[in-house]
């Protein structure tokens, strides 16, 4: 059984695309073209369910067109619609795990430097403007700035880091 803390959310299944089963991949995070990988995982009912690629092709930096094995019809295809795409944290590549993408830090605990306590889980990436945040379960709206970033422990799932004086009374 696939644990949702062992993935991290890339995208969304858009709609049907042809009649040969394609749909149409918005994402993210392009991890899946970077670690090869055979499967991505989608979120049906509730479920995470590995889906194998047999093709895929992208159409811009951010929409894929995907066709899955063994999904070969329109109306199948269709069935996926609106599907959540989470990629497995253990397939993303080495190199990644010294500068992981902002996608693969949802579930991290964030704690902060100087007191060494936990502020609270990231629910969420903020990256509609250029100053990127982390949007954390609590409500916390806090700066994903790299000068602040002190560690990211992937192993732990944890990110220390220097959060500015003030911004937890708020």
């Amino acid at each position: 059984m696939i644990r949702a803390t062992d993935c991290y959310e890339i995208g969304r299944i858009g709609k049907a695309h042809g009649v040969h089963g394609e749909v149409t991949f918005q994402f993210t995070d392009d991890v899946f073209d970077r670690a090869d990988a055979d499967y991505l995982v989608l979120e049906v009912d509730g479920i995470l369910v590995p889906f194998f690629m047999e093709e895929y092709r992208f159409r811009s930096d951010s929409l894929a067109l995907v066709k899955f094995v063994g999904i070969d019809t329109q109306e199948r295809a269709s069935e996926l619609t609106h599907s959540k795409v989470w990629f497995p944290r253990a397939l993303t590549p080495a190199d990644e795990e010294e500068t992981p993408s902002l996608a693969s830090l949802v579930g991290f605990d964030l704690v902060e430097a100087t007191s060494n306590t936990v502020v609270g889980r990231i629910a969420s990436i903020d990256d509609t403007t250029a100053n990127v945040l982390f949007e954390l379960e609590n409500g916390l709206l806090v700066p994903a700035h790299d000068e602040l970033v002190e560690a990211i422990d992937m192993a732990k799932k944890t990110i220390i880091m220097h959060i500015p004086e003030g911004l937890l009374e708020l």
